[in-house]
């Protein structure tokens, strides 16, 4: 950690929500995702002030993971969000975010960073913002094959030259 942002390396992130669709748990327009940490770094956060939750045994010898959520906005400085396929780079924007909700994910890195807030009641905390992501997306044998293929021409029927 330095500056206040923490970087996690080969992530394992769950419950996405890029696309910030309301659900039980999630007002409409909130875009994050949540990030399971290593103990050793879910500790340094809780120690610092951060909120770090757990996930729920699925079973009764089943150990909890520690995790984080992490806020996606785009509204005063915009994260650095790359995907990566075999066909190259691609920087994703506030449409393009949302297809992070379906892919398979074969890596991530990415930083996030703190935003400390306080209420007019006095409560405060700190809360996660991306900074910026690196992710890698597992394809299947038909992506592949098909990467390179031209486009089609939006209308059917015969194309003439």
């Amino acid at each position: 950690m330095t500056d206040g942002t923490v970087m996690v390396e080969n992530a394992k992130i769950i419950f996405r929500n890029f696309s910030g669709r309301e659900t039980e748990f999630n007002s409409q327009g909130d875009r994050n995702f949540c990030v399971i940490l290593d103990e050793a770094t879910a500790q340094m956060l809780v120690e610092d002030g951060w909120n770090i939750r757990r996930t729920k045994p699925r079973g009764e010898d089943e150990a909890t993971d520690p995790y984080i959520q992490v806020s996606v906005s785009f509204k005063i400085k915009p994260p650095l969000i790359t995907m990566i396929t075999s066909g190259g780079r691609t920087v994703l924007n506030e449409d393009t975010v949302e297809n992070l909700d379906w892919v398979d994910v074969r890596k991530v890195d990415l930083i996030f960073q703190p935003y400390n807030w306080t209420l007019k009641s006095g409560r405060s905390g700190i809360k996660a913002y991306l900074k910026t992501m690196f992710i890698e997306i597992e394809e299947d044998a038909l992506e592949i094959k098909y990467r390179e293929m031209e486009d089609l021409p939006s209308r059917s029927g015969r194309v003439s030259e």
